[in-house]
């Protein structure tokens, strides 16, 4: 079983993942990634419930409950770069111990989607189309 070492795994004092602050009983298996951390209240304020509201960073994240299901919602700011720190530490929430640092017997998906905006990739495409992509 893989051993990630403190220079591979960040975590802070509180032995949750260092840029998100999270624990993974922080986190619903049902993401919404969002760009602007503007944008998680936006969404959140339709949840019945919100059980957690952490911010670090750029980084914000509102769990709560929609219609009975648990979501969570993440800002990841401006970026691959961003993404990519929160995708990985998503994963490893999930996927490793972070008490013993290996990786878990049993993997998990999560589900998410991601809400943002952006300009027309293609001519043939209007600004301020709604455009879904399935991969």
């Amino acid at each position: 079983m893989k051993y990630y070492a403190e220079t591979e795994l960040v975590l802070n004092s509180k032995k949750q993942v260092y840029h998100l602050g999270l624990s993974a009983n922080n986190l619903a298996h049902k993401i919404i990634l969002v760009g602007d951390q503007d944008r998680v209240a936006k969404i959140s304020k339709h949840f019945d419930t919100i059980e957690i509201k952490k911010q670090k960073r750029e980084f914000k994240t509102h769990t709560g409950l929609f219609r009975g299901i648990r979501l969570t919602v993440i800002s990841t700011g401006i970026g691959p770069d961003n993404i990519d720190i929160v995708m990985n530490e998503l994963d490893a929430l999930v996927n490793i111990d972070l008490k013993t640092r290996k990786i878990k017997k049993k993997l998990t998906s999560l589900n998410i989607i991601r809400i943002g905006t952006s300009g027309s990739l293609q001519s043939n495409i209007p600004v301020d189309t709604f455009v879904l992509s399935t991969h």
